[in-house]
């Protein structure tokens, strides 16, 4: 027999669900909520480390760098702004 409503929570005749249905879907909807909201706090705790963590290390390291190889830096910080100058005129 296959049957496309259960017979715990039938739909009436005008389509609204019977009250086993909506607690059920309360429920449901509780449960998506919590989920929804534990996924949220993870992906911040994710996006404070992941993004910056690596910025953090990516800023040492460019300072020890400049440390050791100041004409290096020097130079590079001039083509960047050389280069950035030149696309930015009108």
């Amino acid at each position: 027999m296959n049957s496309s409503v259960s017979s715990q929570s039938k739909k009436s005749n005008d389509g609204s669900v019977t009250q086993f249905g909506s607690d059920a879907m309360k429920v449901a909807g509780e449960k998506m909520a919590t989920v929804a909201n534990s996924a949220a706090e993870t992906a911040k705790e994710y996006g404070k480390h992941y993004v910056g963590e690596p910025t953090k290390d990516m800023v040492s390291l460019l300072q020890d760098y400049a440390k050791n190889k100041p004409e290096v830096a020097a130079l590079w910080c001039f083509g960047i702004g050389f280069f950035v100058g030149w696309k930015l005129r009108p």
